[in-house]
């Protein structure tokens, strides 16, 4: 067997792969798509896609099978974030949030943890959030201010936290607080499961936002919070360490998100212009256009394959995982604002009005350059990773 043969297989999708895509995309189409406008008209939760996602086994397909998951490895997930983004940006935060809320007591928590709080997740009853970010800790977490301060056996929270997905609708959320206010910067941090009917837990007024409308973002407040201590996620002081861990592997599903976004504005945009006619003649006959897509189309690829090759290795725990995860998502969410704004530009006049899709996409496209981390900390992930 040749070189090339040997390596042939780390490029080609499995069929195990192909036959998923091909289900959330009928899932998609079918429950998904016909609400993704009024879901963005209304800023309203998309209850008919969490309803479809959690019937198919695709609302959080990487938890494991011993937690009542289905397993999902981390190319299938991200190919069904994916294919729902296609259809619906803010609809495909469900899968993507759950697993970002999940992936802390995924890599960090002990058993009893996992046990409580993976399986109602897996089986629907369940959403999963994840609060980091505050209004003065944006891309500066180590300088979060939200305090959990051992009382007894208890911690007690008091504080906030921003910009937070899915905030209100989820029942747990993974929460980063300073347990050690004099301590080391960084290193004096810690991770909680907060559940939602706890005392001294509630939500601010949902933001109102240019994209993803349909996915509540609220800050999180923590009035005297009071929780067990036996819901920490891993040992004190590793919570920053553990959060940085987790958005190593997340960011691989924003990539994938970003390039969902992409590929349905380009569907979109390609049946528009072999409709479209002007001078006589389809607009997809005019060479200026055909070079617009052909672009828009190799960088989508390119994009694409990024996804998943940090996927793999998001899977098999690589130790370059850091550098390939921004990577892929700093790319694939540069490619699907250029993606998204091409499209608009290739349906003229027609694609700036809420007539058509694109203009949505647009929109939920410029997200993917911001959460998870900007693209310009993605930037500087990448370089340290290269300075090493």
């Amino acid at each position: 067997m040749s070189q090339t043969d040997d390596l042939y297989p780390l490029f080609k999708i499995s069929e195990d792969h192909e036959a998923l895509r091909e289900a959330v995309r009928a899932v998609a189409e079918d429950k998904i798509a016909p609400h993704a406008a009024e879901v963005d008209e209304k800023s309203e939760f998309p209850q008919a896609a969490l309803d479809a996602l959690v019937a198919s086994d695709f609302h959080a397909p990487h938890i494991a099978e011993e937690y009542d998951g289905v397993g999902a490895d981390a190319l299938a997930t991200c190919i069904v974030i994916e294919e729902v983004a296609r259809a619906c940006a803010s609809s495909s935060l469900i899968p993507a949030v759950n697993k970002l809320g999940s992936m802390p007591v995924i890599l960090a928590a002990n058993d009893d943890i996992k046990s409580k709080y993976l399986p109602p997740v897996a089986r629907g009853e369940a959403m999963f959030s994840y609060g980091l970010s505050e209004r003065e800790a944006g891309s500066d977490t180590a300088s979060m201010r939200c305090k959990a301060i051992a009382d007894g056996d208890d911690f007690v929270l008091n504080g906030q936290k921003s910009w937070i997905t899915n905030a209100g609708v989820s029942q747990f959320y993974t929460v980063l607080a300073v347990t050690d206010p004099d301590g080391e910067r960084g290193r004096n941090i810690s991770a909680f499961v907060v559940e939602k009917s706890d005392e001294g837990f509630g939500f601010g007024e949902p933001e109102r936002k240019l994209g993803i409308k349909g996915s509540p973002t609220r800050e999180l407040h923590f009035d005297n919070c009071r929780i067990p201590g036996d819901r920490m996620v891993g040992n004190p002081g590793e919570g920053l360490k553990i959060a940085l861990r987790t958005l190593d592997h997340t960011r691989v599903t924003i990539g994938a998100q970003a390039v969902g976004i992409a590929q349905g504005a380009l569907d979109y945009a390609i049946g528009y212009v072999k409709e479209r006619k002007q001078f006589g003649k389809e607009i997809a006959q005019f060479q200026g256009l055909q070079f617009m897509l052909a672009d828009m189309a190799m960088k989508l690829e390119t994009a694409r394959q990024m996804v998943y090759v940090a996927a793999a290795k998001s899977e098999r725990g690589d130790a370059d995982l850091p550098f390939f995860g921004a990577a892929a998502k700093c790319y694939a969410s540069d490619v699907a604002m250029e993606v998204t704004t091409d499209a608009v530009q290739l349906l003229g006049g027609a694609g700036y009005v809420k007539d058509h899709p694109v203009e949505r996409m647009m929109r939920d496209a410029k997200i993917t350059q911001i959460y998870e981390g900007t693209n310009q900390i993605q930037r500087m992930v990448m370089a340290r990773q290269l300075l090493k």
